[in-house]
């Protein structure tokens, strides 16, 4: 499966990448929002978004939010380190939220292994 990583921090977007590499998955990265949106319409075969929520210009709730309105409902994890819980309450259609921090290399692939047998392709 080919996962869009949206990470304006590229040590954060290598080392995100690298736990989903890990999981067998193949990775594009993107550094803002609007990276992100050239990389979909270039990439028609990504299956998923995993997003940074505090990038500039563009957040990753609102990459989120233009995506839906675009009618795109690729499964979205963000990533962000606030508090999780209440951006889920701000946004409840988000796939997942997990806090970014040490424990990511454990939460991430069971978090995205979650998603994926939600959607049927784990």
């Amino acid at each position: 499966m080919k996962i869009l990583v949206v990470d304006d921090d590229a040590m954060a977007a290598e080392m995100t990448g690298a736990v989903i590499e890990e999981m067998g998955h193949d990775v594009v990265l993107a550094e803002d929002g609007i990276e992100a949106a050239d990389k979909l319409n270039a990439n028609p075969d990504i299956e998923m978004v995993i997003s940074d929520m505090n990038m500039p210009m563009i957040s990753g709730i609102d990459l989120f939010r233009e995506l839906r309105e675009q009618g795109n409902t690729l499964p979205f994890i963000l990533l962000t380190g606030d508090e999780p819980e209440g951006l889920l309450r701000q946004e409840p259609r988000l796939d997942g939220c997990l806090l970014k921090d040490f424990t990511l290399e454990e939460s991430l692939p069971q978090l995205l292994n979650d998603v994926l047998t939600r959607y049927g392709k784990a």
